[in-house]
């Protein structure tokens, strides 16, 4: 049986696979309050108008997902959405949340331009519906137990849902116990998704549930200082879009610490790999003549 899909893109979702040479999805982890949520977006604002870079602001209401119990989740779905709105509206910047549920689809989707599905949510079928029924781009981050081509599948339930503004986000793959590989191959496979593709430069660096803890207990660590290796290989690939979690203060960040990239090193590191996007010919495909080569080549 044919699947029939919507073909009428956004002009936002079109702005975003168009831009050039890649747009960035960032911000804090989490929303810590109104005051530190505007701060970001008005500073990361800052380094991203200087270079000429589409931004879209990324916080979240609630870390659904946590290690622990005890670990900090966020101010909840009602305040969450009145700071982004509030972001939003002061700087006029389009916004990038994630949900949990279905039924925060419909509510998120007042002030999200993009509903972001976590890794481990990637197939959740009646969750990616929701989301798509909204309109809004939808996110789908790739699950860290997937194969790249899990991805197609889970971005035509998004197609078949009637929503065509779907993106495909590569976050790592589980390596063993308490450790994520980003595999480049993945960032040529889901391409197969016929969606833009984004690299979470960030997570993608996560070591979970490999810190213990004084008292007991565990929580997701990180190689911070990989950040720009990873990000690095991820443009010279060629992708998209890059999703970075950033923080005015990373060592009092009271979620993923270990893996938001430093305010003070986000215009150095994206200058890099804006060079770096500018020379790859990463997103376009190389033709590979077989013919033999005569002794004249």
């Amino acid at each position: 049986m044919d699947m029939e899909f919507a073909t009428a893109t956004s002009p936002f979702f079109d702005a975003l696979r168009t831009a050039e040479p890649f747009f960035v999805m960032a911000g804090p982890n989490v929303i810590e309050s109104e005051e530190h949520s505007l701060k970001m977006a008005r500073q990361i604002k800052s380094v991203t108008d200087e270079l000429g870079l589409q931004l879209v602001f990324k916080s979240s209401f609630d870390k659904a997902n946590r290690t622990s119990s005890a670990s900090f989740r966020g101010p909840g779905l009602e305040y969450g959405l009145k700071v982004l709105q509030q972001v939003k509206t002061t700087y006029g910047l389009p916004i990038v949340t994630d949900v949990h549920e279905a039924y925060q689809c419909e509510l998120v989707a007042r002030v999200a331009d993009i509903i972001q599905i976590p890794a481990f949510l990637c197939r959740q079928t009646d969750l990616l519906v929701a989301a798509a029924k909204t309109g809004r781009v939808i996110n789908i981050k790739k699950g860290q137990f997937c194969a790249s081509s899990v991805m197609a599948n889970s971005a035509n339930k998004i197609r078949l849902a009637g929503n065509p503004n779907v993106m495909v986000c590569e976050r790592g793959t589980m390596f063993g116990y308490n450790d994520l590989i980003v595999d480049p191959r993945n960032l040529e496979w889901m391409r197969e998704a016929n969606a833009p593709v984004i690299a979470d430069i960030t997570h993608s660096l996560q070591q979970p549930a490999g810190k213990k803890l004084d008292g007991g207990g565990v929580a997701s660590g990180g190689l911070r200082e990989l950040i720009p290796c990873i990000a690095r290989a991820c443009v010279a690939v060629g992708v998209d879009g890059l999703f970075m979690e950033v923080h005015d203060n990373p060592l009092q960040a009271p979620c993923d610490g270990p893996t938001q990239w430093p305010l003070r090193n986000l215009k150095a590191l994206l200058e890099e790999l804006i060079a770096i996007a500018r020379v790859t010919k990463g997103k376009e495909p190389l033709n590979i003549d077989l013919t033999p080569v005569d002794e004249e080549f």
